[in-house]
């Protein structure tokens, strides 16, 4: 039947290879099943998950031959742990960041026709539909490594292929904070099963994702 599921174990234990041997195994017997949307709270998570998943699926290849690697997986995150710009990469806070690509890749700016671009972006976009990936499991660095090699954004790319991936490993932001997650994740909801790693952060990250900081600046910009 269908529901929910809390799983308790003490660090160290396998709770991760557990719970993706579990799901990507269903998910192979069945392939009409849904993706498997795992869930961490920080990047080295997320990598260990993708280390995880690499090693359970190198192990079905052996069991069941070539069939058992037809998967694609990938990792989500923000465009400062994504971006291969170096102009862009410059720039050290993740504020910064998403400012300087918003600024080489906004329609508005590319509509000017009189400012820089980027070329990643502008390669990628240029292919539409067919920047597609072939099976793998990619890592934050292997989308980076594709991304260089196609001369395509990889944080534009991952979240182009989201809807055909199997398996897709992100931060809780993407699935529980309402300004992310209506236009990452609106459409995967439904059909998916949804993995939090220590949950037990769910309440601090809502908090977080609701909640407004305002500074003494923003308050004397706003008396003006």
């Amino acid at each position: 039947g269908k529901g929910h599921c809390l799983l308790e174990m003490p660090t160290g234990t396998g709770k991760t290879v557990c719970l993706i041997a579990l799901i990507t195994s269903y998910q192979y017997a069945h392939p009409e099943t849904g993706k498997l949307i795992y869930c961490t709270r920080t990047v080295p998570e997320m990598v260990k998950c993708i280390s995880e998943l690499k090693r359970v699926i190198r192990y079905r290849e052996q069991c069941v031959g070539s069939e058992g690697g037809k998967l694609l997986a990938l990792c989500l995150s923000s465009r400062r742990n994504m971006c291969i710009h170096e102009g862009v990469m410059a720039e050290s806070e993740r504020e910064a960041v998403d400012t300087a690509c918003r600024n080489l890749t906004a329609s508005w700016v590319r509509k000017k026709g009189d400012s820089e671009l980027c070329d990643f972006y502008e390669s990628f976009d240029s292919e539409g539909d067919n920047a597609s990936m072939p099976y793998g499991i990619y890592s934050l660095d292997d989308l980076k490594e594709f991304g260089r090699e196609k001369g395509w954004c990889p944080y534009f790319l991952a979240r182009n292929i989201l809807p055909r991936a199997n398996v897709i490993v992100y931060n809780y932001q993407y699935m529980l904070d309402p300004k992310v997650s209506t236009l990452v994740s609106k459409e995967l909801e439904q059909e998916s099963i949804v993995v939090f790693d220590e949950a037990h952060n769910i309440d601090n990250v809502c908090i977080e994702a609701l909640s407004v900081t305002l500074t003494r600046e923003s308050l004397n910009s706003s008396a003006r």
